[in-house]
């Protein structure tokens, strides 16, 4: 597969447990109407997260994190990041999880990301995708 150079998002301090992979693109599944996206370290091609905005499973969520997290990625505020939960799918998919503890901040300008690790205790590391949906589409 072919990466253009504005393509590559550098995270200076990796993915946790990753530390070491510091470029990543972020491409689309084969499914272009998924919500689904692949973070996909640059120099591993072994390596690759599956990926969510939490605003597109969860209507109420609220990003809550430090701003030593926005400024580390040239930030001035979270309004102009892209945010994105890793997802966990295990051999039942509808049980997929999302980490909304430790969501992925992306600025799109600077191309840098961090993983953040949130500031609020109603997020969970395995918060399960089809319960919020199920919610949403009932309130």
């Amino acid at each position: 597969m072919e990466v253009r150079e504005e393509q590559i998002i550098d995270f200076p301090d990796g993915i946790l447990g990753f530390d070491y992979v510091k470029k990543f693109v972020l491409l689309d599944t084969e499914d272009e109407t998924s919500p689904l996206k692949w973070l996909q370290a640059y120099d591993e091609p072994g390596l690759a997260f599956i990926v969510i905005r939490p605003i597109d499973f969860m209507r109420e969520y609220e990003l809550y994190i430090s701003m030593n997290d926005i400024e580390a990625v040239g930030a001035s505020g979270a309004e102009n990041l892209l945010v994105f939960a890793i997802v966990t799918i295990p051999a039942n998919p509808s049980e997929m999880t999302a980490n909304l503890q430790g969501p992925v901040i992306i600025n799109p300008e600077k191309r840098l990301g961090r993983q953040a690790i949130s500031l609020s205790d109603k997020y969970s590391v395995k918060h399960r995708i089809l319960d919020e949906m199920k919610n949403a589409a009932e309130g």
